[in-house]
């Protein structure tokens, strides 16, 4: 590790960090990182090691329940603080990562809030995570701009833009290249740290505040560790409790048995849940993945409709609504498709009937990827639901049992499903070691969670020798020669020559060594992590 520039700080930087960006990593805002590292890491660190002795009871084959200890605060009458004035209309939410261009676009797309993401659709670089810190200052000063010199096209802001909230990463994730007294940081105390620190005045002079979404919560403790960081953090910067608002996702599986805990734990700060669904169906492998015969058919066929996924959509708008916050619906990940005007038309019908689907059910917004997307999901919601939102739908004409949570979906593994999560496992990885957290392939828009749900299912398959629907067996012959035959197309598509050129080698090779593992990796973003 390279010495310290603040000596102070009790800071050093990682070998690899050469810029030090002096604007945004100043004296005091290290001062902060440091308070914030020295009471909350151990916690967090904690937190991770009681999700590795949750692992090992659903290892036994168990499933999770609604807790017994907190029976009470499921049945009892309370509702969570207020929403803010420009935070009570969600109906369409953009999301992306943080890079400039990105920032601007989503901010004038039309969408009523955008979510700029540091954690699954940015790749962590050093460079990535902390001129992305500088992009959303710029944005909430009104001054980021770009001029786009390739294509002789400028980009601004609008007059009117989303409301902005920030996606710090999890809690799993380190920033390796900030350490505190010789440990690595917390990516997520890092990301919301920055952001605080120099966004909190602007945004309330600015009559808004500080918003978050924040992942991967498996329990309510995890959610209670977030409200102390709020707490604490605002008390430092003299900023009145509460002020920050946060809207949780739902995408693990554990976390949809705890809604009411989540909620009730972030009471002060909760202004919303929100169906994170690709994630969530990665969970849902992950936690289950030893159980005997508890195998997912191809993720194609795992829809919003499946049995398991409609309950916990259903059980969010529910609770969400009892606790008096809003209830976002998932992701439509399509793209724009180009040159072939039927295959638009229908991916546009397939969003328009997702969106239609939900604003049904009781949800009071939407997640688009693509600025395309903003007005097909606008239509149905502004259609179904004249309000801002739709708080006043209570679904009290549902009752999702434990195993409507878990109900184990129907449906086949093919050969070209195989083939499919072996691709886009690679090109994802490939892309995401080059620095690109949100990456289009095939007419979608990926992020982490898709390459999360590729090498999980072909484990699980490969462990389990699943037969698939032509009657042959998945075993680790059938894998390789597979495997072997996407590593060649690969290739071929990108040449020979240019594959030096590329991540594609280390790509390649860490995919299979995930799928291959004997011990399950929890996350691929930590040992990609360190080849950035």
């Amino acid at each position: 590790m390279e010495n310290t520039l603040l000596k102070s700080h009790k800071i050093t930087f990682s070998k690899e960090v050469k810029n030090y960006y002096p604007e945004i990593l100043t004296d005091d805002a290290f001062n902060f990182l440091t308070a914030l590292h020295e009471k909350f890491n151990s916690k967090r660190l904690e937190l991770l090691k009681r999700r590795e002795q949750q692992q090992l009871v659903f290892d036994t084959g168990k499933f999770p329940n609604f807790p017994i200890e907190t029976k009470t605060i499921r049945e009892s009458d309370w509702t969570a603080g207020n929403i803010p004035h420009d935070l009570q209309d969600r109906r369409v939410e953009i999301t992306g990562p943080v890079n400039r261009k990105m920032i601007i676009n989503a901010l004038n797309s039309g969408a009523k809030t955008f979510m700029a993401d540091l954690e699954d659709s940015n790749a962590p670089t050093w460079k990535n995570t902390i001129d992305g810190q500088q992009n959303l200052m710029d944005a909430n000063n009104k001054t980021i701009a770009l001029v786009d010199t390739k294509r002789n096209k400028s980009y601004k802001l609008n007059n009117k833009t989303a409301v902005l909230l920030v996606r710090p990463r999890g809690l799993h994730l380190n920033e390796r290249h900030i350490l505190i007294n010789n440990q690595e940081t917390s990516g997520s105390l890092v990301d919301f740290g920055l952001y605080v620190f120099h966004n909190a005045a602007t945004l309330l002079k600015n009559n808004t505040a500080p918003y978050f979404y924040l992942p991967k919560l498996e329990h309510y403790l995890e959610a209670r560790w977030w409200n102390e960081v709020f707490a604490f953090a605002q008390d430092y910067l003299k900023i009145p409790l509460g002020t920050f608002k946060a809207t949780v996702l739902v995408e693990t599986i554990t976390a949809s048995f705890q809604l009411d805990e989540i909620i009730y734990e972030l009471k002060d700060h909760i202004v919303g849940l929100n169906c994170g669904r690709w994630d969530y169906i990665f969970s849902y492998i992950k936690k289950f993945r030893n159980h005997s015969n508890f195998v997912v058919p191809n993720r194609d066929q795992v829809t919003m409709e499946t049995p398991f996924m409609d309950a916990y959509s259903k059980l969010v708008i529910q609770r969400c609504h009892k606790r008096g916050i809003l209830a976002i619906g998932g992701m439509a990940a399509q793209i724009p498709i180009k040159n072939n005007e039927q295959a638009n038309a229908n991916a546009l019908e397939k969003v328009r009937k997702d969106k239609e689907r939900e604003v049904k059910n009781g949800h009071d917004g939407t997640w688009v990827a693509h600025p395309a997307l903003v007005n097909v999901a606008l239509n149905e919601f502004n259609k179904h639901m004249p309000n801002a939102n739709q708080l006043h739908i209570t679904r009290d004409d549902i009752n999702i049992t434990e195993h409507d949570l878990v109900q184990l979906p129907k449906g086949t593994i093919t050969e070209a499903g195989i083939r499919k999560n072996i691709n886009v496992g690679i090109l994802y990885t490939e892309a995401w070691l080059r620095g690109h957290g949100a990456v289009a392939l095939y007419n979608l828009m990926e992020d982490a969670a898709t390459a999360e749900i590729s090498r999980t299912q072909i484990w699980q398959w490969l462990k389990n020798k699943v037969i698939i629907e032509d009657g042959r067996e998945f075993n680790q012959a059938f894998y390789n020669e597979l495997f072997n035959d996407e590593v060649e197309k690969i290739i071929t598509e990108i040449g020979e020559e240019n594959i030096k050129n590329t991540k594609f080698k280390l790509a390649i090779d860490l995919f299979n060594s995930l799928v291959l593992a004997e011990t399950f990796e929890e996350f691929l973003t930590l040992p990609a992590y360190q080849y950035i």
